[in-house]
């Protein structure tokens, strides 16, 4: 018995396997998308998180963190792809002064729309977009997103203090330049008609 726990994972049977894909693939590939922007990318990225957990997935001793586990490993392997690319600079290598978003009163409309906040979501820098995602799209905690980041908490609680306004700040000018106006729902009475 003591050897079959051993065995090496891609031994186990598909019937381990499969309900984890099936648990975490969507939430994963959500993930995946908002930090790739490209769909065949996002599906790369979560392939290989899938192939690297039926690989050295055997090594983690506390099954209550598989979910951890796989969002730590997508993201190690974004880092690694951007850069082996080398298509981004870090946050941590600009000037203090770069780092902050500027927090000039912007005006707030009552409500945005999902898609509009999505794509906002998308333009801002990735060291803020990961941490707002995991947060706000994934319902992780502060915990559990500094150990899927491999940050202090500390870090997760100042880029994500630090995306929200620069999202907040994008959003306001999507909102004003594109001339959009937020149409309520008519207040319905008791019947149900207007």
């Amino acid at each position: 018995m003591i050897a079959a726990d051993h065995a090496h994972p891609m031994s186990k049977p598909a019937d381990q396997f499969t309900p984890l894909v099936d648990a975490h693939y969507t939430s994963l590939y959500r993930f995946a998308y908002s930090l790739a922007r490209r769909p065949a990318d996002a599906s790369d990225l979560v392939q290989q998180t899938f192939y690297i957990w039926a690989t050295k997935g055997h090594s983690l001793r506390d099954n209550r963190k598989v979910k951890t586990w796989l969002f730590t490993t997508l993201y190690r392997e974004f880092l690694r792809g951007r850069r082996r690319d080398q298509r981004s600079s870090y946050l941590e290598d600009m000037p203090p002064s770069a780092q902050e978003p500027t927090t000039e009163p912007t005006p707030e409309p009552e409500r945005y729309d999902a898609q509009l906040v999505l794509a906002a979501l998308s333009e801002i820098k990735e060291v803020f977009r990961a941490p707002l995602s995991l947060f706000y799209l994934k319902d992780l905690s502060y915990e559990e997103i500094a150990e899927a980041l491999d940050i202090p908490v500390g870090t997760v609680m100042s880029r994500l203090s630090r995306g929200k306004a620069e999202l907040r700040q994008l959003l306001a000018h999507q909102f004003t330049s594109a001339d959009r106006t937020v149409i309520p729902f008519p207040a319905f009475k008791k019947g149900g008609r207007p």
